[in-house]
């Protein structure tokens, strides 16, 4: 059975394929979640965490932007910058203890990213939920 963190690291696996250019990967959300077997509860959750960071990129991406410190955003991993869209979201706009979704952000990017990536994706996370308080 599929958990948030599975949940999650499929949104970011959605969100990669949107920055990769896959513009259409909505379409395809069902599919790609089912694939996976993110169903029922936990295929509503990264549902609405996908479609709210959509909602919301300009204000993910504005906020990533501002903590980069040093970083070009366009030159950032694709995988490093769906995690950090992912997470910014969850900081910004949820009620999650910013604890927990930088924790969570940082595993996936153990899974997904280089031996660099958990660290500068700490940093960056930190950062912004400092910020928000």
């Amino acid at each position: 059975m599929a958990t948030r963190h599975h949940a999650r690291m499929a949104v970011v696996s959605l969100l990669y394929a949107y920055d990769l250019g896959n513009g259409n990967i909505a379409e395809h959300t069902d599919e790609i979640l089912e694939e996976k077997k993110i169903r029922n509860k936990q295929k509503d959750f990264a549902l609405n965490l996908y479609e709210g960071v959509m909602e919301k990129l300009p204000e993910c991406d504005s906020a990533i932007i501002e903590h980069l410190k040093e970083w070009d955003f366009e030159r950032l991993g694709a995988i490093e910058r769906a995690t950090l869209r992912l997470a910014a979201y969850e900081i910004l706009f949820s009620e999650l203890d910013n604890a927990v979704i930088i924790n969570e952000a940082v595993e996936i990017t153990k899974a997904f990213g280089t031996e660099q990536s958990p660290k500068f994706i700490n940093g960056v996370l930190d950062a912004i939920s400092k910020d928000k308080k």
